[in-house]
């Protein structure tokens, strides 16, 4: 009964969009001409094209929600390969359980929030508002968090470091073309999860420590915290497009003030766009606005733009409208991962 019932909720895959495959560019420029949220968009959009126009900018992109899941996985994937994208922070979901998991051969599915989640859960199904994901596929993806973890050396790794190990076993063993991981790992992309565990990597990891008690890898927050900062440090300026809230937008924005606290006076972020729904009433920081940011020391007011839609509707005309322009095809490619190999 349950295995006749998760076939039919897992039939429909999500496709994930192509911004190269249309040109937004004329909407963009028409939406600039409107207002509301049609003109902060056009706004934003410029934006992040001026940070990919400008040389030396160190663009970073910051993820929280289910994007990914949501068809926009190609979309980060070839921001990194068209280097549009110097350094990625991240949850842990966004990396592990949406990307990496795909990369295995697993897909995401088109379903409702109409439906008995009993139902459901009897068919070992997971749900994202209106997206099913196979329960026993993410397990899977646990075990290979866990299997990599089992190969590599007893000691404290940055989540950067471990991500990095995940590209290269994709390199080998990925059954996507299209994985963010692997194209980080093979552009030199470094991507920072500051709250790793809590992913399907999280369960792999507690895997690999409950047989290896005595000898295990870890996963250490603070060297995510000085290798991140490390960029900021190394970028003459910097620029964010940060979709969504969450710890990703805090920890990308605070490397300012960390490395004011390292005794390295380096300029506020630049450039500063942020897609969200967050209600900026309740005063909590994945809501604060980028001007309150800059009470902070974090971030600059002259070119900061929040964007209050939901990123899968807005998302793909901004990054088709950067890609199109073109700006990025001038850029160097930083490569900031390869910083921590000296």
């Amino acid at each position: 009964m349950a295995a006749a019932g998760k076939k039919e909720f897992l039939k429909d895959e999500i496709k994930h969009i192509d911004i190269a495959s249309f040109d937004s560019t004329p909407i963009i420029e028409a939406m600039d001409k409107m207002s509301f949220t049609a003109r902060d968009l056009a706004r934003a959009s410029k934006i992040y094209d001026r940070m990919l126009s400008e040389k030396d900018c160190a663009v970073f992109l910051s993820l929280a929600g289910s994007t990914s899941a949501g068809g926009c996985m190609q979309l980060y994937a070839d921001l990194v390969k068209n280097n549009m994208v110097d350094a990625i922070v991240a949850t842990g979901a966004s990396i592990v359980d949406m990307d990496f998991f795909e990369a295995l051969g697993f897909k995401h599915y088109r379903g409702t929030p109409n439906v008995d989640d009993r139902l459901l859960r009897d068919c070992y199904v997971d749900r994202i508002y209106d997206t099913y994901i196979d329960e026993e596929q993410l397990q899977a993806c646990d075990h290979t968090t866990e299997k990599i973890a089992d190969s590599l050396e007893a000691k404290p790794y940055s989540s950067r470091e471990f991500i990095s190990e995940m590209g290269k076993y994709l390199v080998k063993n990925s059954k996507k073309k299209n994985s963010l991981v692997q194209a980080a790992y093979e552009q030199g992309v470094p991507i920072f999860c500051p709250a790793f565990s809590d992913s399907s990597a999280g369960f792999g990891l507690v895997l690999h420590q409950w047989k290896h008690p005595d000898k295990h890898l870890s996963i250490d927050s603070v060297k995510d915290f000085r290798e991140l900062t490390m960029i900021k440090m190394s970028a003459p300026t910097s620029g964010l497009l940060m979709i969504g809230g969450g710890v990703p937008k805090n920890f990308v924005q605070d490397t300012v003030v960390c490395a004011e606290v390292l005794g390295k006076e380096v300029p506020m972020h630049k450039y500063a766009v942020q897609i969200t729904v967050a209600d900026v009433r309740d005063g909590a920081c994945s809501s604060s606005t980028l001007k309150e940011a800059s009470s902070w020391g974090k971030v600059d007011t002259g070119y900061e733009q929040m964007v209050y839609a939901e990123a899968t509707s807005v998302l793909p005309l901004l990054a088709s409208y950067a890609y199109h322009k073109g700006s990025w095809k001038n850029r160097t490619r930083h490569r900031y991962a390869d910083m921590y190999k000296k």
